[in-house]
């Protein structure tokens, strides 16, 4: 599935973009207009990153924190280091809980930073021009469809033009 995403400035050329676009013929059901009154990027479907970030944490965590736990338990195991004055077995287990605590925090910089950075692709910027007042048009099928629909909307000088591929 091909995809055309302009970001226009107001509802006015949105509007006026559209109509152009259903008077060439091209597919209402292809065409949607995303902002105030029409849809919203969650309903469209444009990932929240935040989102995204928590889920990849989780993920992490779920993998991260028994490994943690086994490595600090290994390491004090191994290294026989005292960290309280009790029985060896409840070292190893402290050990194992540092070691776990030590996952946790990995699972939270690496799978959200690398969420907020990388997984939102061009999500954000968008999200961010809609909470701005603009609007976006996005126009997805064929990549006739695409090539009809792209000087059509170029017309209205965008801010941005952007053609994506799935």
């Amino acid at each position: 599935m091909n995809y055309l995403i302009a970001v226009l400035k107001n509802r006015i050329e949105a509007e006026e973009a559209y109509t152009v676009l259903e008077k060439r013929g091209l597919p209402l059901n292809q065409v949607t207009i995303l902002g105030k009154g029409y849809q919203s990027a969650d309903e469209f479907g444009l990932i929240d990153p935040n989102l995204q970030a928590i889920k990849q944490v989780k993920q992490l965590a779920y993998w991260l924190l028994p490994f943690g736990f086994a490595a600090g338990y290994a390491f004090n195991l191994l290294t026989a280091i005292e960290i309280l004055p009790i029985s060896p077995i409840g070292n190893h287990i402290i050990g194992g809980i540092f070691g776990a605590i030590a996952a946790a925090m990995g699972s939270f910089f690496v799978g959200g930073g690398v969420g907020i950075a990388l997984g939102s692709g061009d999500a954000l910027p968008y999200r961010n021009r809609l909470n701005q007042g603009k609007y976006i048009i996005v126009v997805k099928g064929s990549e006739d469809l695409i090539r009809q629909a792209t000087p059509l909307l170029k017309r209205f000088e965008p801010e941005t033009i952007q053609g994506y591929t799935e």
